[in-house]
C-alpha cells in the first residue's frame, strides 16, 4: 500500500512512498543520475520513445525539462515523478501523469520509462500501483489512461497486472522513434478494483 505525504509549501511536489519505491518530482540535483541512467539505457529505450533531441542529455535541456515539469505542476496539468529504489536511493526510472483534464472528463494520461538495468525487477509495477491512489484520491480524477505499442509485451503485461482494461486500438497514435505508430489504449477508472 502506498503512503501519501501531503505536500507542504516548501515541497516541489508530491512524494509517494511504497515498500520498494519512492516517487517524487525531479529536481536539478537529479541531473547526473538521470543523464547517466538515460545514456546507459538509450538502446533499450529508443524503440519505445520519440526521437531524442541532439542535446537530450545536456544540463541545459534537463533544466528546461525541470522548468516545464514545475509549470505543469503549478497549473495542475501534469505531474512528472522520478522513481527511486527505497533500498538504495538510486534513480531507476520515471513516470508522468500528463494531459490532466478537469471539467466533465476528470482524466489524465500515464507515461513511464525504466532504466535498462532495472527492467523486469518489479519497480515499475510498484510505481504504477503507488501512483493510482494519488490519481484517484488526491487529484480526484475519474480516469487514468495509458497507451503502448502492440509489440511492447512488457508494457502490456504491466498495464494488465495493474488492472488497466484494454479499450481499443488508436491508429498512428504517437510518433515513436520517428514513425507514427498504432497504439493499444488502456484505462483504469476510479470505480475499478484497485491493484
Amino acid at each position: 500500500m502506498a503512503l501519501l505525504r501531503a505536500a507542504s509549501p516548501s515541497d516541489l511536489g508530491p512524494v509517494i512512498e511504497s515498500e520498494h519505491v519512492v516517487l517524487r518530482t525531479p529536481q536539478m540535483a537529479d541531473y547526473p543520475a538521470w543523464a547517466g541512467l538515460r545514456a546507459g539505457s538509450r538502446d533499450f529505450l529508443t524503440p519505445w520513445e520519440p526521437i531524442w533531441a541532439a542535446d537530450e542529455l545536456s544540463r541545459a535541456s534537463f533544466r528546461r525539462r525541470i522548468r516545464h515539469y514545475l509549470r505543469d505542476l503549478r497549473e495542475d496539468v501534469g505531474y512528472a515523478l522520478f522513481i527511486f529504489s527505497s533500498a538504495t536511493d538510486e534513480l531507476v526510472g520515471g513516470l508522468t501523469l500528463c494531459n490532466v483534464r478537469r471539467g466533465v472528463t476528470q482524466s489524465c494520461t500515464l507515461g513511464y520509462w525504466i532504466g535498462a538495468g532495472y527492467a523486469n525487477q518489479g519497480y515499475m509495477t510498484e510505481a504504477v500501483r503507488a501512483v493510482i491512489p494519488f490519481v484517484f484520491d488526491s487529484l480526484e480524477l475519474h480516469r487514468l489512461e495509458a497507451a503502448c505499442l502492440p509489440s511492447n509485451t512488457a508494457s502490456m503485461r504491466l498495464l494488465e497486472k495493474t488492472r488497466f482494461k484494454r479499450e481499443g486500438l488508436a491508429r498512428r497514435y504517437l510518433r515513436i522513434n520517428g514513425v507514427w505508430q498504432d497504439h493499444l489504449l488502456y484505462a483504469l477508472l476510479d470505480s475499478d478494483a484497485r491493484p
